[in-house]
């Protein structure tokens, strides 16, 4: 069934099925005030927003940039500030294709709808200096692989700049056929985030078999015994390997707290019960015989790498940020502590592996 243009949007027809033919914008869909055509179901010029009244799943796009008598500049972002594609330049006239799988939920973002819900269906919005899409085509993906995310603020899809999660970075080097499903959420610890039905209980609901679900916790588990925290870990891990997944251990980034040239214990998440969080964390792996990614001993690394002033590039400044935040990242940061967990993954070949760029 066709989509029929609804205002800014395209809505799904009877039949509930997408077909890549139906939904390509031809560019000659309806033109700007500054006589660019963009592709059926998109508007403006900078930033370009196209909006699929799709319902909630994982949903094959394709897009085509560029095109235009100018050369351009253009990045994709879905949902909550999920970037898909990082500035990308194209020649007067040139077209370049890239394709994706994206998760659609409601609410998008966080899952208990801190900082909005957002917008029922899909919404795409290219930005850049001089953005330019000649096409875009939708259609539900056929049983992808996906990768949930279970964390905190650091990991979530965070809905408003300054503050980013790495979860909403490492999207742009998931290819197409796997989709990263974050159901991360701000303040919440391993108990709050097992026991939330909107979390936990909402993500295992939609594993199958072979799915990837990484698991990281520690910012939040200031006051948690090391009993209980191995006891959260253990359950989430049992549960998810019920349903056929696969769950990944990741160990909290650190915290930028220094001590002269080194991070503090509380930098290295040593809790206010004296419980050594990743340390517990690497002992559930071991004995559970899960995958591990030791996420505190790699963003250590890079922060005492950077120094106690150019690390807080990695952090949210007041000079940049119009906040001072030692804990949440920039996007620059969000991006560095993404590439840290993807080399990882690339590294034990976790099931996500296979579909990197």
């Amino acid at each position: 069934m066709k989509f029929t243009p609804e205002g800014c949007g395209v809505r799904l027809g009877a039949a509930g099925l997408l077909t890549l033919a139906t939904l390509v914008g031809t560019g000659a869909a309806h033109a700007d005030a500054a006589t660019r055509a963009v592709p059926a179901g998109c508007s403006g010029t900078s930033p370009i927003k196209c909006h699929y009244a799709v319902s909630p799943g994982n949903y094959g796009v394709t897009v085509s940039i560029g095109g235009a008598a100018s050369a351009g500049q253009t990045e994709m972002w879905v949902e909550a500030r999920r970037l898909m594609l990082p500035a990308t330049k194209t020649a007067a006239g040139a077209v370049a294709t890239y394709s994706f799988t994206v998760n659609v939920r409601q609410p998008e973002g966080q899952p208990t709808g801190q900082g909005g819900t957002g917008n029922p269906g899909l919404d795409i919005r290219f930005a850049g200096s001089n953005p330019q899409v000649s096409a875009v085509s939708v259609r539900p993906a056929t049983q992808p692989l996906v990768a949930y995310l279970a964390g905190d603020s650091t990991v979530c899809d965070q809905p408003a700049a300054p503050y980013t999660g790495w979860g909403q970075m490492i999207t742009t080097a998931v290819g197409p056929g796997a989709a990263v499903a974050n159901y991360a959420d701000s303040g919440e610890s391993s108990g709050s985030f097992l026991s939330n039905s909107s979390l936990f209980p909402a993500l295992l609901a939609k594993v199958r078999a072979n799915d990837a679900v990484f698991i990281q916790f520690g910012h939040n588990d200031k006051q948690t015994r090391a009993s209980a925290f191995r006891s959260n870990l253990t359950s989430m891990i049992t549960r998810v390997r019920a349903k056929g997944g696969v769950p990944v251990l990741v160990t909290p980034p650190v915290r930028r707290l220094f001590n002269g040239n080194r991070l503090t214990p509380t930098a290295l998440h040593i809790n206010g019960v004296g419980v050594n969080l990743p340390a517990e964390m690497r002992a559930v792996g071991a004995a559970q015989n899960v995958p591990v990614i030791d996420l505190t001993a790699k963003s250590k690394a890079l922060v005492e790498s950077l120094g106690p002033s150019a690390s807080a590039q990695l952090y949210l400044r007041s000079s940049v940020d119009g906040v001072t935040d030692n804990t949440h990242f920039s996007q620059y940061g969000a991006t560095r502590i993404g590439d840290l967990v993807l080399q990882s993954i690339r590294e034990q070949r976790l099931p996500l592996a296979a579909y990197l760029r």
